[in-house]
């Protein structure tokens, strides 16, 4: 079991540190002197793609869990 929980928490955090910018955005950004700005729209992509994944996934156990119950 616990094992399966540090697998869900280094898999739910691993995301964080990926590089998540489209074509255009990385040329308008990279052309800025400072990062600062190239840094918070990373930020913020990666936060608006968590979420359907981490929805997926609650539901995805939920009815797992279910399916379990009832087979027992």
């Amino acid at each position: 079991m616990k094992t399966r929980l540090v697998l869900i928490v280094f898999t739910l955090f691993s995301f964080f540190y990926g590089q998540a910018q489209c074509a255009m955005c990385r040329a308008v950004l990279e052309s800025e002197e400072g990062q600062s700005t190239a840094e918070g729209i990373n930020d913020g992509i990666v936060y608006l793609m968590a979420f359907p994944y981490i929805l997926v996934a609650g539901m995805i156990y939920f009815v797992y869990r279910k399916y379990n119950t009832l087979k027992k």
